[in-house]
C-alpha cells in the first residue's frame, strides 16, 4: 500500500492529491490518503487531544504502508509531509517524491528541495507519468 503524503488544507491541495490518488489507483496501486483517515468534525471534537491523535493515526497508517509518495511542491515542503518523509525513511520505507513546482527550494544549486528531504527520497519525479514510471522500477 502507498501512503500519499501532502498538505490537505486547501481545496486546491485536496483536489490535486485526489487526482494523484486516482492515477495511482488506476495503475493498480492500493492507496492510503490521510485526508480519508478522519471523518467530518472528528478533529474538532477531539479538542486539545487533536494534535496527538492526528499524529498517531497518520503514524499508524505509515506503519501499514509499504512505501510513501510525497508531494513536494511549494517554496518549502509542507512540515507535516516532511515529518512523514523522515518517519518513513527511518522505518526503512521507500519514499518517492513528486515536485511539479519549477521553483528551486533546496540548500544548494543542485538541490530540488531541502537536502534532508531530498536525500530521504529514492526518486523525485516532475510529473505524475514520471512518478508512475519510478514506481514501476
Amino acid at each position: 500500500m502507498i501512503y500519499l503524503a501532502g498538505p490537505l488544507f486547501t481545496q486546491a491541495e485536496q483536489a490535486w492529491l485526489r487526482a494523484v490518488k486516482a492515477e495511482l489507483l488506476g495503475h493498480g496501486h492500493e492507496v492510503c490518503w490521510p485526508f480519508e483517515l478522519f471523518k467530518d468534525g472528528q478533529i474538532a471534537d477531539w479538542g486539545p487531544t487533536a494534535p496527538r491523535r492526528i499524529m498517531e493515526r497518520c503514524r499508524d497508517a505509515l506503519d501499514g504502508a509499504s512505501l510513501v509518495v510525497a508531494w513536494l511542491d511549494g517554496t518549502q515542503v509542507d512540515d507535516g509531509t516532511a515529518w512523514e518523509i523522515g518517519y518513513a525513511h527511518a522505518r526503512g520505507k521507500q519514499v518517492h517524491g513528486i515536485r511539479t513546482d519549477s521553483r528551486q527550494s533546496g540548500d544548494t544549486s543542485h538541490s530540488v528541495v531541502n537536502a534532508m528531504v531530498e536525500a530521504s527520497c529514492v526518486s523525485i519525479s516532475r510529473s505524475i507519468p514520471e512518478l508512475l514510471l519510478a514506481l514501476k522500477r
